[in-house]
């Protein structure tokens, strides 16, 4: 980015920015897990009754893999394994973390077929900053939703300060405002699109979010299936986005409510699937779709309960703003996310739980990094530090001299 383009960016801070977006990396095929690091350890962040396992024997046990027929990379939960009562009910599950990590100026772009629905099940695909303990680099939650639910749940958490601005420009429902709660809720908005959720998003043909992260604030649309825009529908590995057609996003996080580059760091992408939990397994929560306990699910053959516990995904497209390229000599790549935490002496995926950090250092799950760029990487994070230093820079420059 030029820096008069981000002074202008400032200036249209209460709507997405219009930019063109080129593409940085396309996570699909049989590449879709070489960068992608497994937990390999418990659910010790929302502590769902699961054991995540590592990429060896997830995809030994085939619950991550890419299908043969189209390519789709398929994530699951175990429907196979016959789980005791006692003495701990964990069934296997999976979740990825992103190698990479994307800031200010990117675009996330996913295509799921398919979301894991059923009662217990807990899936979410979503972003969580690096470098520092949860929530102090921020997390944005771009898919989520539990039990038997219909409508797709976005949500930003955060240091307290970062707020959902009044009429930000969307089409959801903002049902918390406060990203910085101490309840940890974050602040939420409801899709109000029908089939953005559960089984009828699955039997729909499911559909796309695309995720904004910009100086003027984060920004999520959802597309159903017969609603994608023909740019995206059309859009190979190679081509490259427009956001001034998407129209107004499902949710809106505007910097006059929550200025992004002071609450949130370089963030990851992460999927899993979790089962009961801090939300799900809440009794009365779980009582609203679901009959009986949460954990009755868990125990037992696993069938049908998790038979269509499982993402079916696409693609996923991840973009940088053409006018940010010429501040950025790493334009074509995105940022190194492992070697951010190697540099922190976090060489295990990091926590998104407010309530497990000191469990986490006790029981730091297991990495399988497959990639030699470290170094590379390093340097990658430091130019996304960088600039996410000069975008603030920039703002408060601006504030003080008047230029708006």
């Amino acid at each position: 980015m030029h820096l008069f383009p981000a002074l202008a960016l400032l200036a249209a801070a209460s709507s997405p920015s219009a930019a063109i977006y080129v593409p940085i990396r396309e996570y699909s095929g049989n590449t879709f897990f070489d960068t992608w690091d497994f937990w390999g350890n418990i659910d010790n962040t929302t502590w769902g009754n699961v054991t995540y396992l590592n990429k060896t024997t997830a995809m030994t046990q085939r619950l991550a893999y890419v299908d043969d027929d189209n390519g789709h990379a398929i994530i699951r939960v175990d429907n196979t394994t016959n789980i005791p009562s006692a003495p701990v009910v964990n069934r296997p599950s999976v979740r990825i973390t992103s190698q990479d990590a994307y800031g200010a100026g990117d675009l996330v772009i996913i295509d799921v077929a398919h979301v894991p629905t059923g009662c217990s099940v807990w899936p979410s695909f979503w972003t969580l900053g690096v470098g520092k303990e949860w929530p102090h680099a921020g997390e944005i939650d771009i898919i989520e939703g539990i039990n038997l639910q219909t409508s797709n749940q976005m949500a930003m958490h955060s240091d307290p300060g970062c707020m959902q601005a009044p009429q930000p420009g969307q089409t959801g429902l903002t049902l918390n405002t406060d990203c910085g709660s101490a309840d940890g809720r974050g602040c939420i908005v409801g899709e109000t699109k029908h089939n953005s959720f559960g089984a009828g998003f699955n039997k729909a043909g499911g559909g796309v979010f695309a995720t904004q992260l910009d100086v003027s604030g984060v920004y999520i649309w959802f597309w159903g299936r017969a609603d994608i825009p023909e740019q995206i529908t059309t859009a190979t590995s190679t081509s490259n986005i427009n956001v001034t057609a998407f129209g107004l996003p499902s949710a809106a996080y505007p910097v006059s409510g929550c200025n992004y580059t002071q609450f949130f760091g370089p963030q990851q992408l992460v999927i899993l699937t979790t089962l009961c939990g801090v939300w799900a397994g809440v009794p009365n929560t779980y009582a609203q779709t679901c009959p009986g306990t949460c954990i009755s699910n868990v125990i037992g053959s696993g069938s049908p309960a998790y038979d269509e516990a499982y993402w079916d995904i696409a693609y996923i497209r991840t973009y940088f703003a053409q006018d940010q390229a010429s501040l950025s000599s790493s334009s074509s790549s995105p940022s190194a996310a492992a070697a951010a935490m190697s540099a922190t002496g976090n060489t295990s995926p990091t926590s998104a739980s407010e309530a497990s950090s000191a469990s986490i250092a006790s029981t730091a799950p297991t990495t399988e990094n497959s990639t030699g760029t470290q170094g590379n990487g390093a340097l990658r994070v430091g130019k996304t530090l960088l600039l996410q230093g000069l975008l603030t820079i920039i703002s408060v420059f601006s504030l003080l001299t008047g230029l708006f």
